[in-house]
């Protein structure tokens, strides 16, 4: 609950810090998604799967630009996110390695994750694309 307080009470309870006096206070920023870099490397590989997928069926010279702009949305979106972990200061974590990610699995706002559990959850989305990427190349090939 919020209370009006008066400038006599605020400047007792504040306390002032003047600059350059004290030292700036280390902050540990953990920019680390919590999972091993093969899986965000499988992810991009299935999205630009699809793309191909895509291009490959719709073989068409008036589709090379956005294929090309679909794909590079795909790398800068994972490039930037790649870059956003390794940004400084004070980004002291490293991503899992493979063996220390199925050694600890991975803790979710719906509990504890194995490595398999948390290895299908994320490339769930991916693969089911691509699958709708090669139904539609079924389909095309046989109309």
């Amino acid at each position: 609950m919020s209370q009006r307080l008066t400038q006599q009470e605020i400047r007792t309870l504040a306390v002032a810090v003047v600059p350059g006096l004290a030292g700036r206070a280390r902050t540990r920023v953990d920019r680390n998604f919590g999972l091993p870099t093969r899986l965000y490397v499988g992810t991009v590989g299935l999205y630009l799967a699809f793309i191909g997928v895509m291009i490959t069926v719709f073989m068409n010279p008036e589709l090379g630009i956005p294929a090309v702009i679909f794909a590079g949305f795909v790398l800068m979106a994972f490039g930037l996110a790649g870059l956003w972990t390794k940004m400084q200061p004070h980004n002291d974590t490293a991503p899992l390695s493979w063996s220390q990610f199925a050694a600890r699995g991975i803790d979710t706002l719906s509990g504890r994750l194995t490595a398999r559990e948390a290895a299908v959850q994320v490339l769930t989305l991916p693969v089911l694309i691509l699958g709708w990427g090669l139904a539609v190349a079924v389909i095309v090939a046989f109309a």
